[in-house]
């Protein structure tokens, strides 16, 4: 049986876990973020052909992001080809982008498909990209269920928006 050292706590997430993921809407909230043009408003970091970037507003860590398909799926199956390679290929940016603003130590990558699976939102896929830092667990999730983020969401935002605009031209207009 593993220590508690080898535990990740996040008790902070109970508020993300307890809501209701659509609220008083019939549609994926992922799906509203990017129909309704706020990228500012909705953390929307960058749109590609056919994915788009958006910043976790439930974080395990400062800049945890999501890769999103476009289309609303809930199948890894059934992304084409495209939808595929592009998210790789945002991905790949993101950790790039993150590891010169931020210098992470490691990651976490990883996509949750079904409520099995660890699915939030099982209706509509996407990757997390949380980076980590030697130490980033602590005691206080543990006894005070407060994480300490070292910057706040528009923070974060508005340090990684200037590179993913770089991000959307390289990944879509390849030279």
């Amino acid at each position: 049986m593993p220590n508690s050292d080898n535990r990740l706590w996040a008790p902070w997430r109970m508020e993300y876990i307890e809501r209701e993921l659509l609220g008083d809407s019939d549609e994926c909230f992922l799906c509203e973020k990017f129909e309704s043009k706020e990228d500012e408003k909705n953390l929307i970091l960058m749109r590609g052909k056919t994915s788009f970037v958006v910043m976790n507003l439930y974080p395990y860590n400062n800049a945890h992001l999501m890769v999103c398909p476009q289309r609303h799926l809930s199948e890894y199956t059934a992304l084409n080809s495209s939808e595929r390679s592009e998210c790789q290929e945002v991905i790949t940016g993101c950790m790039k982008i993150i590891n010169s603003k931020l210098n992470p130590d490691g990651y976490n990558v990883g996509l949750n498909i079904g409520r099995a699976g660890g699915a939030g939102l099982e209706e509509h896929i996407h990757w997390h990209i949380v980076p980590r830092w030697s130490g980033d667990t602590n005691f206080m999730p543990v006894l005070g269920q407060t994480k300490v983020m070292m910057e706040g969401l528009e923070d974060s935002f508005i340090k990684l928006r200037p590179d993913f605009e770089t991000l959307e031209i390289s990944i879509l207009d390849p030279k």
